[in-house]
């Protein structure tokens, strides 16, 4: 067990040092200029992408953009209180389940109308409405397959797009929060309500302030959490996977778990103020050096290999979201 341990740190660590320098990059440059670190990380991952193509580099890659997020988002916890949550309001919690039921529904009706099956729809929009890419893996574990179900290549391009997507909308609905003069509760509702990844949810967030990245990451994992019940729903109604399918495959958020035992503990004022000031400056650098990660996996020319059909779901689906949130928040006292 020792040995397999220290087989699995030796081929994480090109992929981890790697990441770790880039975000160290990232932290320097956004001291000297003033800007967005979360941006600087992903700016200059993307510009390692060819890295990804390295085979000794793509374990630790791998590791850093899902693992040591988690752990950051996790860590994050330590900054939240169940005050928080209450301060939203109860109108915050209603958009995320509105707009996550409504983007699932024009899912599956555009997914009809272009021609694709019930379960692409489902895929799509569950991936779009919940929680990118970790939502679509866990679809594909309980939708039918084959024929009239989903393939492979459906899951691959789901997660694609997603990603893809997702990091335009960190880079840009920032701006768009600005331009529409959100203050920073409602540009927390905003992005994370919208945005699809938990990653660029976090990026986007704090590249607007401290608050509105509170915000978002809260709004985000109420998200994450509906991926239970959805999948629930998908099975009752008999989406169900074949049964050869291999069970028990479901991803466990534990990340959501983490960070809710520490919201829990710092709530009850368990936590002190400078242990908590450490666990936030460790989630800071876990989220810079996992954005640094994500952008070395992005291939945005990928994208334009998919069929264009399959693409306009995903795009009306995330255009959906993103205009429907914005006139709730609008029409909603937040």
């Amino acid at each position: 067990m020792l040995s397999n341990l220290q087989s699995r740190i030796q081929e994480v660590i090109p992929g981890v040092v790697l990441s770790s320098t880039v975000a160290m990059a990232a932290m320097f440059l956004a001291t000297q200029y003033t800007a967005p670190v979360m941006l600087f990380a992903l700016l200059l991952g993307m510009a390692f992408n060819f890295v990804d193509r390295d085979g000794k580099f793509i374990a630790g890659i791998n590791f850093m953009s899902r693992t040591v997020l988690r752990v950051g988002v996790a860590l994050l916890g330590a900054r939240i209180t169940f005050a928080q949550i209450l301060e939203l309001g109860p109108y915050a919690v209603l958009i995320v389940l509105v707009s996550l039921v409504s983007t699932i529904g024009i899912g599956i009706l555009t997914a009809r109308l272009i021609g694709r099956t019930l379960s692409f729809g489902v895929l799509t929009g569950g991936a779009v409405g919940i929680c990118g890419a970790s939502a679509a893996l866990a679809l594909t574990s309980v939708l039918p397959k084959g024929e009239g179900g989903i393939v492979e290549r459906d899951t691959v391009f789901t997660v694609v797009a997603v990603t893809v997507f997702s990091t335009v909308a960190m880079i840009t609905y920032p701006m768009f929060t600005q331009l529409a003069g959100m203050s920073d509760q409602v540009a927390g509702i905003f992005l994370g309500a919208t945005i699809h990844d938990v990653a660029q949810v976090v990026g986007a967030g704090y590249t607007v302030s401290e608050q509105t990245g509170d915000i978002a990451t809260v709004i985000k994992l109420l998200r994450v959490a509906m991926l239970v019940p959805v999948i629930g729903v998908v099975v009752l109604f008999g989406l169900r996977a074949r049964k050869d399918a291999p069970r028990g495959s479901l991803p466990v958020p534990w990340f959501l778990f983490g960070f809710v035992a520490l919201a829990t503990l710092n709530s009850l004022g368990v936590i002190p103020a400078s242990t908590t000031l450490v666990l936030s400056d460790a989630s800071k650098w876990a989220l810079v050096a996992a954005i640094a990660a994500l952008g070395m996996k992005t291939l945005l020319g990928e994208i334009v290999t998919v069929g264009p059909r399959a693409l306009a779901i995903v795009l009306i689906e995330t255009l959906w979201i993103a205009g429907f949130v914005w006139l709730l928040t609008r029409a909603l006292p937040l």
